[in-house]
């Protein structure tokens, strides 16, 4: 039984969704490299932080490409559930560490954010460990990931080099990042908002059944009477 849940957890790993997956968790890593050797709010090199935010962005967007192929062509995996939410925190934490390395986004904000993640990834691994069940995502963490998106997009973009002229009047640059910590902090409240809805389904919700024991279920069904 154990064999037959593990071959059904790995099953379609090679299909177009989970293939998409894989190629934003490259990205992120590409983006990562980019980050860091723009240095501090670009100063380094501006263009190699413009490359940062494309690439950031490209692979924040194809989150939504892999659900829609999953949904579209009837190829959700037990896999892709498991790594599409992975692949988002590989992206949005680097991003937010690396952020509070430059003094971009402040420590405390980053730590929440870590906590929240890393509890809900062990959670995660738990619940699959116990009955294989995976989690979907909920609406406020979908919320929680798009504020997010944002708000980083908005700092990791060189914008302090571009409005910080004499040209440009000074309180843009404040209104403008003011914008993008309101965004994470709003991101920061859905985090763990979803965080107890998930605990809660996870260990409390009593009628969710899982792929493995619904399929059971199916199997030891009596056959009904032939007419």
């Amino acid at each position: 039984m154990k064999k037959n849940a593990k071959s059904s957890f790995f099953e379609g790993w090679n299909c177009a969704p989970n293939i998409v997956t894989y190629v934003r968790i490259a990205l992120a890593i590409v983006f990562i490299v980019l980050y860091l050797l723009a240095g501090e709010w670009g100063h380094n090199s501006v263009p190699m932080r413009w490359a940062a935010f494309a690439v950031f962005l490209i692979a924040a967007v194809t989150d939504k490409l892999d659900g829609w192929l999953a949904r579209k062509y009837n190829q959700v995996t037990k896999l892709g559930k498991l790594l599409d939410p992975i692949a988002d925190k590989v992206l949005i934490l680097a991003a937010l560490v690396i952020a509070s390395i430059f003094e971009e986004v402040i420590w405390w904000i980053t730590i929440l954010f870590l906590i929240r993640e890393i509890s809900i990834t062990i959670v995660r691994f738990c619940v699959i460990g116990r009955n294989g069940r995976v989690i979907a995502a909920s609406s406020a963490g979908k919320y929680k990931t798009l504020t997010q998106v944002i708000g980083l997009a908005m700092i990791i973009a060189p914008m302090a080099v571009i409005f910080n002229t004499q040209v440009t009047p000074p309180w843009w640059l404040t209104l403008y990042y003011s914008v993008a910590f309101a965004l994470l902090g709003i991101s920061l409240g859905f985090a763990f908002y979803s965080a107890v809805l998930y605990v809660y389904s996870a260990f409390f919700e009593k009628d969710s059944v899982d792929d493995s024991q619904a399929d059971k279920q199916v199997n030891e069904a009596p056959l009904p009477p032939l007419q």
